[in-house]
């Protein structure tokens, strides 16, 4: 996840799993942030499925200041004014019960600070509850329509399903079809469908950023 300090000195923190939108999400937000990287535990960022195409860049990724990950449970939200969380299956399993998560988003909505999930990443907001209501009840959003889920092997032992969950908790949910690029702007909260929504919602964060 992605967070822009809201001093001079701007930072910001990113839990991911794939290459591409890694570089996509890193691109777009270096020019207009300074990035600090923070996972659950501070456990290293996982660079999987690198290639020819991605090996140069996640080797300059290596020695940027950003690299090293802080700890998600030191993470103070109230020093941050933007925060992304990319497409990333392992949202699913960790950020999707949060607790250090579900304390750095509800400052978010309580301050009405730009937030942006992106595909699977999505499921990291269903852990943010207060008295047993989801924060983000009354919202439109996107995720992952069951219609892409269901082509994954894995399917059948996904913990959540981000369109089920949303539609339960009193949020709005839609979806394009497949693979098609997706974006749900509602008030301070922009979601993406899937990987391919990733350069139009992290464009939508910085335009939001950009006119606070």
């Amino acid at each position: 996840m992605f967070l822009k300090e809201v001093s001079s000195a701007h930072q910001a923190c990113i839990y991911l799993i794939k290459n591409t939108e890694k570089k996509t999400c890193f691109n777009l937000c270096s020019s207009v942030f300074n990035l600090q990287t923070a996972t659950p535990g501070g456990k290293p960022i996982d660079f999987s499925g690198v290639d020819d195409s991605t090996a140069r860049w996640v080797q300059e990724f290596s020695v940027k200041p950003y690299a090293n990950p802080a700890k998600l449970e030191s993470i103070d939200g109230a020093r941050y004014q933007a925060l992304l969380i990319p497409d990333c299956p392992g949202a699913l399993n960790d950020l999707a019960h949060s607790g250090s998560l579900a304390r750095i988003l509800s400052h978010f909505i309580s301050h009405q600070k730009p937030v942006c999930a992106v595909g699977q990443g999505v499921a990291a907001l269903c852990c943010a509850t207060e008295e047993q209501k989801w924060i983000f009840s009354g919202y439109s959003m996107t995720g992952p329509s069951v219609f892409e889920l269901v082509r994954s092997p894995e399917f059948a032992n996904l913990p959540l399903i981000v369109e089920d969950f949303i539609k339960d908790n009193g949020g709005s949910y839609t979806a394009s079809i497949e693979d098609a690029v997706h974006v749900v702007l509602d008030r301070h909260l922009v979601t993406g469908q899937n990987v391919q929504s990733t350069s139009a919602a992290v464009n939508n964060l910085i335009l939001l950023c950009s006119s606070r």
